[in-house]
């Protein structure tokens, strides 16, 4: 159905731009916020210093800092580590340290339950109060989630190797399926728990392969499930062109500093400070 002010209006009643336009139409660049830019700064250098996914970090805080909507905030943030993350597939890809048995297995799971989550939530109506209420709840349980993976992933890691030691292949590809499929409702509500959960549960599964494959391939499914869920949340209007602009000025560079200082900085203070921080503030959005 086409509108009167040009460009089309879908079954869903979102206004698409007409097919001619250009970014500079789409985007009013005179919107973009700095403050975005400097926050998207310092979560991509805790982002490259610890390598927990920057969704964790960004969604919380645009929701509780900036008031931005659960649902833009999820959005924009799904887009924004899709474009950040396939960087890192690429430089995977050219070591050859991804294992894309892994990645199809994942993604045999998480894709379906992403489009199933996204038809939920176009159900529900993103502007909702319901909605909003299911995916604060949802990010507050995912950031818990990944506080206690992040604190005690040792700890779940050898307990998990005594039921997982002895799989055989089939077993692994169901349960890597299963994993893909929690992943993908999980993400496209929360936008959380691709990184830390994904790789815990990956590690338990397939404890033959190097550190560097499981990351790698990790990595590279988060590229086309966040892509999908991102796709879905503009399609349900509830992406924010400006602000996911605004935290990649910031987030680009500051992911590549916090990378090369990694080295720098112990592991073991800043991983506990940091799982420390996501469960207090999982906290606050579930109760």
């Amino acid at each position: 159905m086409r509108s009167r002010k040009g460009g089309c209006v879908s079954s869903f009643g979102h206004r698409w731009p007409p097919l001619n336009s250009t970014w500079t139409d789409v985007l009013d660049w005179h919107a973009i916020n700095f403050a975005y830019s400097i926050s998207g700064f310092f979560v991509g250098m805790l982002v490259g210093l610890t390598g927990v996914g920057g969704g964790s970090l960004m969604t919380p805080l645009l929701v509780l800092f900036f008031g931005i909507a659960p649902a833009t905030a999820v959005g924009t943030d799904l887009l924004y580590a899709a474009i950040t993350k396939c960087s890192g597939t690429l430089v995977h890809g050219l070591n050859h340290t991804i294992e894309w048995k892994i990645v199809r297995r994942l993604a045999y799971g998480s894709l379906p339950a992403t489009i199933v989550t996204l038809l939920f939530l176009n159900y529900l109506g993103t502007k909702t109060h319901g909605a909003s209420g299911l995916i604060t709840s949802m990010l507050g349980i995912a950031l818990l989630l990944t506080a206690i993976t992040l604190l005690f992933r040792k700890w779940m890691l050898s307990h998990l190797a005594r039921y997982t030691g002895n799989l055989s292949d089939r077993h692994k590809l169901l349960l890597t399926m299963l994993l893909g499929a929690f992943l993908g409702v999980l993400v496209s509500i929360s936008s959380v728990g691709a990184g830390a959960i994904g790789v815990t549960v990956l590690f338990a599964l397939y404890p033959e392969l190097r550190t560097v494959r499981i990351v790698g391939s990790d990595i590279a499914h988060a590229v086309p499930l966040a892509f999908i869920a991102g796709a879905g949340h503009w399609f349900l209007g509830s992406i924010n062109w400006p602000l996911l602009i605004s935290l990649l000025i910031g987030s680009l560079p500051g992911i590549a500093i916090g990378s090369m200082l990694a080295a720098h900085v112990p592991d073991r203070i800043l991983r506990p400070l940091l799982a420390g921080t996501l469960a207090v503030v999982g906290i606050k959005l579930s109760f």
